[in-house]
This record gives C-alpha cells, structure tokens and sequence, in this order.
C-alpha cells in the first residue's frame, strides 16, 4: 500500500496538486518566453538542425561567456533532472514490495536518511546498466516511450477506478473534465507513442518489448501464485452484469490505503464498528418492527433477553422520538449489567417509520450500554454525530451497494479518533 513520494510530502493531498499545475505554468510560461527570444535573435539558418538552441541565443548576448554559462546550466538541469527521476522511479519498487509484488527488501528504510536505500541503489543501478547499453539517442527514444506508456496507462487507470464506483475509492484529489480530458490523454499519448516507435530503429523497439515481455513474465510467474488481488477492471465489468455485487478485495484493500494515507489509528468506537451487526432493511418497515429485529440480534451479543431490550426500545422511544434530523435516528438505551456496549447500525433505502408527522428515516444507530459505559455511550454519541454530518451523508449510505459497505462508510470518516485510555469510570458517570 506504497503511496509512494507522497508519504514524503506534507499534506500531500493538497500540496502535490498545487504544485504540479503550478510547475505546470511556470515552465510553460518559461518556454514560451526562451522560444520568443531565441526566435527573436536567431534566423533561420542558424537554427536549423542546432540542437543547443538556448546556448546559441546566450551567445548572441554575451558571446562565449553566454555559451559557456548556458552549458553549466544545462548540465546542473540534467542533474536535478535525474535527481528527480531516480526520486520518483526508486519509489515505485518501494510501493510494489509493500503490496507483495516485489520480495520484502525492496521496502527497507534507510534509519540514517529515512529513505528507501535498497530501492534507490537498484534503479540507480539499473539506471547505469541501461546507459552504457544503449546510445544516447535510443536512451532518449526508449525512456521517452517508456513514459508516455506510463502516462497513458494512468489515465486508463483513472477512467477505471472512477468508472468502477468503487465505494472505498477516495482520492483526495478528483480530476476535473472527466472523462473527457482522461481520453484526451489517451489519444494524444497514443498518437505521439505511435510516432516514435514508427521513426526508431530495430534496437529501441526490441529493448522496449523486452521490458514488456519482462513484465508479463514476472507478473505470470511472480505475482499471480503471490497474490489475489482483483482488478478494478474486473469490478466494473461484474457491477455493469451483476445485480448482485459480492464485497470485492479490491474494496477492503482501497480502504485500508485510504486510512493509511489518512494516518487513521482507529479507536475503540471503530472497532465495535467492525464487528457491530448491521440490519439492510429491504422494504419499507414500522420502527417497532425494526427494534424487534434489532432486540433478535443484540440478544445473544449482549446476552439479554430479547424482550428485555425490545421493551427498552420502545420505552425510550414513547419518551421522545430518536429520529434527530429527517432521514437519520439514534436510538440509544441503557441496560442492566456492567461492562456492555454495543451499536446496531441500520440502512432502509425505503424508510423506517416512526410516526405520522416524521420523514422515514432511511439510516439509524442503535446504542445500547450499561450504566458503567454511561461517559462512552456519550463519546459514541458524538461520534455518530461527527460522522452523520459529513457531506451527503444518507445519499451514501443509501447508495452503499450491500450492508458491509455501510461499515466503511464509518470506518472511513473524518471524524476525530478517541485517544485511548484506561481511566475507570468516575462515580458522577454511573449515576441514572
């Protein structure tokens, strides 16, 4: 689950958008400018077949001393260029061996310099090996189709996932104009793919289908006896035939990334969650008939009769309406014992009636704890409370395809986690 250089990044999902379109213009605007000038006081002749246009403007100015300034500068651009490069490629095995697609010492860091050094050394490594191989202009024709293959098959990716509708997908960052300009890419990628290939010689195109024959070798013989991993492509196309869609591994892997991206340490509130039970109502249904359901499935976790908390239910219910905000209702009771909480969570696309004057209530959380659990039956209160007020809250849960989705729902809010402690219970909490 590598996220890669972003981990290296504060607040990545803000900053690493920002930056790219801002580096973006700023090279854009300097292009346009170096081209202007270098147009403005060059001809023709001079031009044609240079291939260090930039140090023939500089000459112009300032004569050798431009040339030999703008020479330096070429080369330290090449060297932060390669900088980054070995930056963003080393990252890239880091992230593999994570998922278990490269052996485990790929994602050793360094204690010294917190960085990936095995990773960095070997494509370094592989770096070295690759320009003594090859001339510098099948070096440059190979990497640059090796690139645009890489940023056509991220938009085939992004077109994907976002196609998918994965629940468990959240990126922090959405492109915008999808999926027009995801297929603009593609095109374009695949026009300037296919110029190259067909202006190079043999020994860039066999070095290409080497890596590719490479890839599909160690993916047949190395990853698929290691991993069971399902493809979003092959979520799409089951959700597109299927009425009936089983929970995916690729949406308990996406959800477990998102919390790590997250840096989320769950807290007891979310680990009752986890194995809480959940009602999927299929039907429009009285709330009586809801809390005897709900008392059927508590009875045995908390180890109270039925009727015992079906009565709790309904006590509590004739004292004031549960229902707090049209579509949502908390019931919440306290029981005898010591030691017990509980949550019940409940999705009912039609609606759960609780009385005449009241919308159906298509999302409720059923909370039950003993008197000793008074301050946390509180703490979960709020929250339920922080969690329900997230944007689009009840269209997500009644989107949710099953009932294991609606429990991502809430392992993966914003709210702010408890600190965990142990302080017992002060003698004002176990007071009625």
């Amino acid at each position: 689950r590598g996220i890669r250089v972003a981990e290296e990044v504060r607040d990545p999902g803000r900053n690493l958008p920002r930056a790219m379109f801002l580096a973006w213009v700023t090279v854009s605007l300097f292009y346009v400018a170096a081209v202007f000038v270098i147009v403005g006081v060059t001809g023709p002749a001079e031009l044609e077949g240079n291939m260090t246009s930039l140090s023939l403007a500089a000459g112009k100015f300032l004569g050798r001393g431009g040339l030999v300034l703008l020479s330096a500068a070429a080369i330290l651009a090449f060297v932060t260029t390669g900088n980054s490069g070995i930056l963003a490629a080393s990252r890239s095995p880091l992230a593999m061996s994570r998922d278990g697609l490269l052996p485990a010492g790929f994602q050793k860091i360094s204690r010294r310099f917190g960085t990936p050094h095995v990773s960095i050394i070997l494509t370094g490594g592989f770096m070295i090996a690759m320009i003594l191989s090859l001339s510098i202009i099948d070096l440059v024709k190979v990497a640059s189709t090796m690139m645009l293959i890489l940023f056509l098959l991220i938009n085939v990716a992004v077109l994907i996932m976002r196609g998918s509708r994965i629940q468990n997908y959240r990126p922090l960052y959405r492109s915008p104009l999808f999926p027009f300009l995801q297929l603009a890419g593609i095109g374009m990628y695949g026009f300037l793919i296919a110029f190259l290939i067909a202006g190079q010689g043999l020994a860039p195109l066999l070095t290409l289908g080497g890596f590719i024959l490479a890839g599909l070798l160690w993916y047949i013989f190395y990853v698929r006896p290691r991993s069971s991993r399902e493809s979003a492509l092959v979520y799409m196309v089951r959700n597109v035939v299927a009425k009936e869609i089983r929970r995916s591994r690729l949406e308990e892997e996406l959800r477990e990334i998102a919390l790590e991206r997250d840096e989320v340490v769950h807290d007891r509130f979310d680990r009752i969650v986890k194995d809480c039970p959940i009602l999927d109502l299929p039907a429009a249904t009285e709330a009586h008939e809801m809390f005897v359901q709900a008392a059927e499935a508590l009875a045995g976790r908390l180890g109270i009769d039925k009727g015992t908390l079906l009565e709790k239910f309904k006590e509590r219910e004739a004292a004031s309406s549960t229902v707090i905000r049209p579509g949502l209702a908390i019931p919440h009771i306290i029981v005898e014992g010591e030691g017990l909480f509980d949550i019940l969570m409940v999705r009912c696309r039609e609606g759960v009636i609780f009385g005449e004057n009241q919308e159906p209530v298509q999302a409720a959380f059923l909370l039950i704890g003993s008197r000793d659990e008074r301050n946390y039956h509180l703490r979960a209160l709020m929250a339920i409370a922080h969690i329900v007020q997230e944007p689009q809250f009840v269209e997500r849960w009644r989107a949710a395809p099953k009932a294991e989705h609606l429990r991502d729902i809430v392992l993966l809010s914003g709210r702010e986690r408890d600190k965990e402690t142990h302080e017992p219970p002060s003698a004002e909490s176990t007071e009625e």
